[in-house]
């Protein structure tokens, strides 16, 4: 393929045209892994500019047994997640071309909600919400531990594995709270006849919540439950999904059904 040829070659997504990576920027890809027990290492994609990053964490995933694939930017990320399946995105926030925050909006918008772990060097709260709002699963500061982003994406991939299959008809896989419907099965809500477009980690947050109407889940446990870990007194991850799923309920016409309990945690039950 020429230069001139190269330039003008776009891939169409969700409305919007990307330039295709060339064959000189085709991704780096880790050794082909399996289990102990012979099934198939979970598949990460990780996007990151910075090659001395992508290239320790994809040895470092390599090591604790995950397949590892490395682009440089978002344009390769996303003609690689448009043809193959992964089981967990890591992108950096700060890419040339297409930055993540792009390529999770676009994600969302095809509708693929495999898990998104987004880095950066930002830290203010406004850039974790930014990125929340993209439609990441999980927001990590850089500089960052290793093991912090190991038991991350732990977590990422143990909810994903959680997902069961579509319920049929009436089936105890639906929750209730009021006119809100949570079908824990197809993963999808509903205020009345408006369905929630929500991520991987407010819908399990949701659902924590309405399983245990009534009650205050504390801190620790919501933490625990939906991240694998606690995070400290000093996070303000649950805070920020909280508000995003008080402002999606709120738009669908939904009252206050998320309260808070100061010092505690949080209880979902009827205004």
């Amino acid at each position: 393929m020429s230069e001139a040829t190269q330039a003008t070659a776009f891939a169409s997504t969700a409305g919007r045209s990307w330039p295709v990576p060339s064959p000189s920027e085709a991704p780096e890809r880790g050794p082909d892994l399996t289990g102990h027990d012979g099934a198939m290492a979970a598949q990460v994609l990780i996007a990151d500019d910075d090659r001395a990053i992508r290239e320790s964490l994809a040895r470092a995933l390599e090591l604790e047994g995950y397949q590892a694939t490395v682009v440089e930017d978002g344009v390769g990320a996303l003609a690689l997640v448009h043809r193959g399946t992964f089981d967990a995105l890591v992108l950096d926030v700060m890419m040339p071309r297409i930055d993540g925050l792009a390529v999770c909006q676009v994600l969302r918008a095809e509708n693929d909600h495999t898990p998104v772990l987004m880095l950066t060097a930002r830290v203010e709260t406004s850039d974790r919400v930014a990125g929340l709002d993209a439609g990441a699963d999980d927001y990590l500061p850089k500089p960052f531990e290793l093991d912090e982003l190991l038991a991350r994406l732990r977590a990422l991939l143990r909810r994903a594995a959680l997902v069961p299959a579509g319920p049929d008809g009436d089936d105890p896989a639906l929750l209730h709270l009021q006119a809100l419907c949570v079908d824990t099965g197809a993963r999808r809500a509903w205020w009345a006849d408006r369905e929630l477009s929500l991520s991987k980690t407010e819908f399990s947050l949701l659902e924590l919540l309405v399983r245990n109407a009534g009650i205050v889940v504390e801190h620790a446990t919501v933490y625990e439950r939906i991240w694998g870990f606690d995070f400290g007194v000093d996070s303000k991850n649950l805070a920020v999904y909280i508000g995003y799923l008080r402002r999606k309920l709120a738009a669908a016409g939904a009252p206050a059904l998320i309260h808070t309990v100061r010092g505690v945690g949080y209880s979902a039950r009827p205004s």
